[in-house]
């Protein structure tokens, strides 16, 4: 069904708007084909046909994926419209309550199985129609955002046509195994530290800036035992691989692990960053805001100063 636009040319169809809304949220349309269970001929044609109606492009194609025009932020907000008045005449399966729906998350590795995980199993008592993907990375905020609602990322993000909301503060300290204190002793200066064999991120692979900050303040010290995955840099540092620069809430969670310097550490930060037209979804402003609430919540943990506020088994009525 379509209505004429000012000049008399047959206006969007409502199906249109929806196929746009699926390749907005993942970027391509060989996969936004396989969601809608249509053919990537049938999507090329209907964006086609929707741009034709609108007079002008909803999508420019980029190295990353297909990217939203400014017409085209019109037209998704228009059919997250469509989509909620659908939503809101289909019956709901007996017993189903609550927003429903897939928010798709990228976050680094910590925050994911600390934060995030338990937020969403809370928060999904009270709403079991949500669904959440969680991608874990370390990197920089993307300015494509292709098939991804929200990103958590270290440090300030630069961005375009986003909205980025500082979550909260967490703290960087360096660590050894109590075998490995054994064997070594116990640096007890920073010349004595940098001595030392390093557990880190690769230093050709890192992405992100902060990150990078706290290696310049070990200079010289020789990696040991590198990875893009921050629980790696825990284990080995157990394992007795060095001295690890661990986030304090991680490693304080393990008694074998013993700080050093207890004065040397560095205060970085968590931003999330979503779409404006995203944040208006229901599903995904209810996750943004357990998000904001649990890092709100989870702040001296999070600095290493107190004990994770998610137990593993959360009473049922649990607050989401």
């Amino acid at each position: 069904m379509s209505s004429l636009v000012s000049d008399g040319r047959p206006g969007p169809r409502a199906d249109d708007l929806l196929i746009l809304r699926a390749v907005a949220q993942t970027g391509r349309f060989s996969t936004a084909a396989e969601e809608l269970d249509l053919n990537h001929t049938t999507v090329s044609r209907r964006i086609a046909a929707l741009e034709g109606a609108l007079g002008a492009r909803v999508l420019v194609r980029t190295a990353g994926g297909w990217e939203l025009t400014e017409l085209g932020g019109r037209a998704v907000e228009a059919a997250e419209t469509v989509a909620g008045a659908l939503a809101a005449v289909v019956s709901a399966p007996a017993g189903a309550s609550g927003v429903s729906g897939v928010v798709r998350i990228s976050a680094t590795d910590g925050i994911s199985a600390y934060v995030i995980s338990p937020t969403v199993a809370r928060l999904r008592r009270a709403h079991p129609g949500l669904r959440v993907e969680i991608v874990a990375a370390t990197r920089r905020a993307s300015q494509i955002r292709s098939g991804l609602d929200v990103e958590v990322v270290v440090g300030r993000p630069q961005v375009h046509r986003a909205r980025a909301l500082r979550l909260g503060d967490y703290r960087l300290g360096l660590y050894a195994s109590r075998a490995w204190i054994a064997e070594h002793g116990t640096p007890a200066t920073m010349e004595e530290v940098v001595r030392n064999p390093l557990v880190y991120f690769i230093d050709s692979m890192l992405q992100v800036d902060d990150l990078d900050t706290p290696r310049r303040m070990l200079p010289g010290m020789r990696d040991s035992i590198s990875s893009t995955n921050v629980f790696v840099h825990v284990e080995a540092t157990r394992a007795g691989g060095g001295i690890g620069l661990l986030p304090c809430f991680m490693a304080s969670r393990h008694p074998d692990l013993v700080r050093i310097l207890p004065d040397f550490g560095e205060r970085l930060a968590y931003w999330l960053v979503a779409r404006h037209e995203t944040l208006r979804q229901p599903a995904v402003a209810l996750v943004v805001e357990a998000l904001r609430r649990a890092v709100e919540e989870a702040a001296d943990f999070l600095l290493g100063e107190g004990p994770s506020p998610f137990p593993p088994h959360a009473p049922r009525d649990a607050a989401p």
